[in-house]
């Protein structure tokens, strides 16, 4: 062993152990091994820094922008609406329908991103369904690691692996190096979640099931709970403005809603666009209106009938399934307030704040006279109506009322409204393009973060911010090792003394323990990092038998997302530890069987599906 190879050799050593205390944090390890490297004589600091530009680091940021993208735009928020209603309350269902949904998202974008979104929905679920949320968080970990192993973008390991595999091919003297495509890693990963699926129906009895997960419980009301409270379903009627509706083209201010019949206009759809009214808005056909009436059903139909209103069933849940354009928000009046001994008419709340009172508590019962004229009192506690940005304003206060309660929905408010097809299209585009290999993943992976940009679903801010800089920089900072130890020969004299010690087991033995190898090595560092260093090893390994490349870099990508074993294993595990409360015990009381059924499948699947020794 040389002085090169013994100072490289120091620093990795050294990376391991801090990587492994979690002291520092682990991009601060890889900037102190970026700057120390150069020292040894081995690297220049230009090749050192030489990760910054590459692609694959480019491409790892660019899919953290379209994740954002899906997140801001409402379609991991709609998957897990989606996943409620069509598990319709089996528990089966549900966990195979979480455990499918989030590995078919994070096989296009990063596992961590998939797994930060989905926290929150399967809280969400928990709530709705009493399901346990400790007995779902670890199939979405699971399921979120597992989609690493679905196709090649799916993770940064995979990346990582495919680029040293092209590199080592470009070293052969290969005249058009070939790394993996897109699905080279599906007939791998679809199996793997198949038998993770019903490993979990069974695992997840060794979780807690009667421990809630912190914040699980929420003290905050709904808008279900509003609707009930207030007795507002039998209120609710929605009409559609007809051709020959007396209506048509009026502007609200010309009508007499209110005072003949009581009727207030609290928003209309028109063409599925809410719109806020205004006592200038003019009606037209064909619009939506969601009228808040409380009358005897013969007004009501005396109503529809006099202005040719056509009748659209309406359910309950109106304004709850409607979360996203349309709000509400509880209100307490004080002895200050100009709106005491006033009605709701006269009041002309909707002209100042753009809300328009809808229910009135007085001491815990609702009102049930006609809202429009009662008059109101200290202390009455009222429900306003309207748009979001106009229930944000009055955080910074009012003069009338103070603020009582926000609804749950408002922190699930999204950025983006309306978005979501846009995001979708931009997301398949971007698969498409690489599944055609027409240009580069990077080129793909760019043009779908501008047309993100260009449609509205990202904005610069939100993109820098959806970046994780803090696995950039590992990656980074670890690839530099690579090219050191292949310079030092520290590459070779470690698959030497891998094949001294495997050398009679054959092929399948050799490949089981480079997997067991690169899993057991990440259970203390990054799986990122765990693919750097185990990827150079395995194919020389491979070079050493004269076998093909491509089996051996893709049992070191399978073994590094096989990172089920310990909360630190991979950021997925430690997002989790807190919402499903769990302790150090239980990733290893699920995580170790699990991983050794994920090697033994591998270990078969590979010589098979990519031949150890393809025929001329």
């Amino acid at each position: 062993m040389n002085f090169a190879l013994g100072a490289v050799l120091i620093l990795l050593v050294a990376a391991i152990v801090m990587f492994a205390i979690n002291r520092p944090r682990m991009d601060a390890v890889a900037l102190i091994m970026l700057t120390l490297l150069p020292f040894s004589g081995v690297l220049t600091i230009n090749e050192a820094l030489a990760g910054f530009s590459d692609a694959n680091i480019v491409l790892i940021a660019a899919l953290f922008v379209i994740g954002d993208g899906l997140v801001r735009t409402g379609v991991a928020l709609q998957l897990g609406d989606w996943m409620t209603a069509r598990a319709g309350g089996s528990d089966v269902r549900l966990l195979a329908l979480l455990m499918l949904v989030v590995c078919g998202l994070g096989a296009t974008m990063s596992s961590t991103a998939v797994t930060a979104i989905f926290i929150p929905v399967v809280l969400r679920i928990a709530q709705s369904t009493g399901a346990s949320a400790s007995q779902l968080m670890m199939p979405l970990s699971m399921a979120a690691l597992i989609s690493g192993m679905t196709t090649l973008v799916a993770t940064a390991p995979n990346l990582v692996v495919n680029s040293e595999l092209v590199s080592y091919l470009e070293r052969r003297g290969d005249l058009n190096p070939a790394g993996f495509h897109f699905f080279s890693f599906t007939p791998f990963g679809a199996p793997i979640l198949i038998l993770a699926i019903v490993y979990m129906l069974f695992a997840r009895r060794w979780l807690a099931n009667d421990a809630p997960a912190p914040g699980q419980v929420s003290r905050q009301p709904t808008l279900a709970q509003w609707i009930n409270d207030y007795q507002l379903a039998a209120r609710e009627h929605r009409v559609r403005i007809q051709p020959h509706s007396p209506l048509a083209n009026k502007k609200i201010e010309e009508l007499q809603l209110k005072n003949d019949f009581g009727a207030v206009i609290v928003a209309i759809d028109r063409r599925g666009r809410l719109i806020q009214p205004t006592p200038q808005t003019t009606l037209l056909v064909d619009d939506l209106l969601l009228v808040d009436l409380l009358a005897p059903e013969r007004e009501v139909a005396e109503l529809r009938s006099e202005y040719q209103l056509a009748e659209i069933p309406l359910s309950g849940n109106y304004f709850a399934d409607r979360s996203q354009d349309i709000g509400l928000v509880e209100v307490i009046l004080h002895d200050k307030s100009d709106l005491i001994g006033k009605t709701p008419a006269q009041s002309r709340l909707r002209d100042r704040t753009g809300l328009t009172i809808i229910g009135l508590r007085r001491g815990q019962a609702a009102v049930e006279s006609l809202l429009a004229h009662e008059k109101l009192q200290l202390g009455d506690t009222l429900l306003l109506v309207g748009p979001w940005r106009s229930i944000k304003n009055l955080q910074t206060g009012g003069r009338d009322f103070v603020l009582l309660d926000l609804p749950a929905e408002f922190h699930q408010l999204l950025p983006v409204q309306g978005k979501a097809p846009h995001a979708v299209a931009c997301l398949l585009l971007v698969v498409g393009l690489m599944v055609s290999g027409i240009i580069p993943n990077v080129q793909a992976a760019l043009i779908g973060c501008l047309l993100m940009g260009w449609s509205g679903c990202v904005t610069l801010e939100s993109a820098y911010r959806s970046i994780d800089w803090k696995t950039i920089v590992l990656i980074v900072g670890m690839l530099p090792f690579s090219t050191a130890l292949q310079r030092t020969g520290g590459v070779d004299l470690a698959s030497d003394a891998l094949m001294q010690i495997c050398g009679g087991m054959g092929t399948y033995g050799i490949l089981a323990t480079l997997f067991a190898m690169t899993a057991i090595l990440g259970m203390f560092i990054s799986n990122t990092a765990t693919a750097v260093l185990m990827a150079p090893i395995a194919l020389a390994v491979g070079s050493e038998l004269g076998a093909s490349p491509y089996p051996f870099a893709m049992i070191v990508a399978l073994a590094a997302s096989t990172a089920f074993m310990t909360p630190v294993s991979s950021p997925v595990n430690t997002l989790v530890v807190t919402p499903g409360n769990y302790s150090f015990g239980d990733f290893v009381r699920v995580g170790v069987p699990f991983s050794l059924i994920v090697m033994v499948v591998s270990v078969l699947l590979v010589p098979q599906l990519l031949p150890l020794f393809p025929a001329p």
